[in-house]
């Protein structure tokens, strides 16, 4: 950890989001993307000729028609892949934009149709030598959730347990987002009502699969000083690490599970592995709230062991007994996270978060809330201050 890093500690802060969700048939991603932006901008009371920076995670449009569609001109622009693995580096580049000078406001913008997603037509899937994810097209794993499967398979022979082991995590989420007004899937769920859903690749069912929606999102990131005079109060982001990557790294879970090429082995994180606890000045004891990527049901494991709540092996026991429930020793994705709420790619986590901290959720509100960590199973991380 360097000193530079340490020096961007609450440096900067989220100052404004905005958030569609659900079923918009006659909407164009680019018109959902301009809506959650408006909505960001009024949600920080900002005008639009106040954003100078803007970055977007591709598909569907490019980042200079979102500029034409709402007029204006920026100085800082970057555009990366619509995975969710890199919706934590793009808002590191939005905070570190503006920590450096590059720009005084950066939006971050995203709007999608489900439609073009997830169909065994997409480009996406002959991409990264057959498969990002682990899916191989040529042999008739056509999606992401192949990698998901395998991934848990393994982690249940190394560990023990089965599906069964995964209903917790399904069901606290859904508690979540019963209590979540914008919440797609909000219908009851009991353990019987998870073991009845279908397969659909074994050991994974129905519900620990993410939703497939519409929708748009947007936040808004300026330096703290600024942020303190918007209409909204600041949520400073004080600590921060990328993507770990490399031959040991599957894209859908921890190293040492060896679900494709890697080494088997059991992970646990050193200090170097932790070091935005060392940015912020806390150490994972300290944060009230953790949201992780939860696109299928087993990456919860994963997240909660990458960044040491847990032990090699050890989650699945401790999403048990409500332990990560709103009111239990770690709330985990209080929105009801991407099996629940919705699916923007993951820019709704970090929606929740910055509302947890803000004291806006209500009856899923966490008790004083301070810090919330945003951190999933590659390693990246944001750690969020109120």
């Amino acid at each position: 950890m360097t000193e530079v890093a340490k020096a961007l500690r609450d440096k900067t802060a989220v100052c404004g989001v905005g958030l569609l969700l659900g079923n918009y048939p006659d909407r164009t991603a680019l018109s959902l993307a301009v809506d959650a932006y408006q909505l960001a901008l009024d949600d920080a009371g900002l005008k639009r000729e106040d954003v100078d920076g803007i970055i977007q995670l591709s598909f569907g449009y490019d980042y200079d028609r979102f500029l034409e569609a709402v007029g204006t001109d920026v100085r800082y622009a970057y555009q990366g892949w619509s995975h969710g693995r890199f919706v934590a580096p793009m808002l590191q580049h939005a905070a570190m934009a503006v920590a450096t000078g590059m720009a005084r406001a950066v939006a971050i913008v995203h709007g999608r149709r489900r439609r073009p997603y997830g169909q065994t037509a997409d480009h996406e899937m002959w991409r990264q030598g057959l498969g990002p994810h682990g899916e191989s097209p040529a042999y008739g794993a056509l999606g992401p959730v192949f990698g998901a499967a395998i991934a848990a398979q393994r982690y249940f022979h190394m560990y023990g347990g089965s599906n069964e082991d995964l209903a917790p995590i399904a069901m606290a989420f859904r508690r979540h987002a019963r209590l979540n007004p914008v919440a797609v899937r909000r219908s009851p769920m009991s353990k019987e009502d998870y073991l009845n859903s279908r397969w659909i690749i074994e050991p994974l069912r129905l519900f620990d699969c993410c939703q497939n929606n519409d929708g748009g999102a947007c936040l808004i990131i300026t330096s703290a000083e600024r942020a303190r005079d918007c209409r909204k109060p600041p949520v400073y982001i004080s600590g921060m690490q990328g993507v770990h990557a490399g031959r040991q790294f599957h894209n859908l879970t921890l190293p040492g599970l060896g679900v494709a090429q890697q080494e088997v082995y059991k992970y646990r994180p050193t200090k170097e592995d932790l070091h935005a606890y060392e940015m912020a000045g806390i150490t994972h004891q300290d944060v009230d709230a953790l949201i992780t990527y939860d696109a299928f049901s087993p990456l919860v494991l994963f997240g909660l062991e990458r960044f040491g709540f847990c032990g090699p092996g050890e989650a699945r026991e401790f999403v048990k007994d409500g332990r990560i429930e709103i009111g239990g020793e770690l709330p985990v994705n209080t929105s009801g996270g991407l099996l629940s709420e919705g699916h923007v790619i993951g820019w709704n986590l970090f929606i929740e978060a910055v509302r947890q901290l803000r004291h806006e959720c209500g009856e899923r509100q966490v008790r004083d809330a301070e810090i919330v960590q945003y951190g999933s199973f590659l390693g990246e991380t944001v750690i969020f201050r109120r």
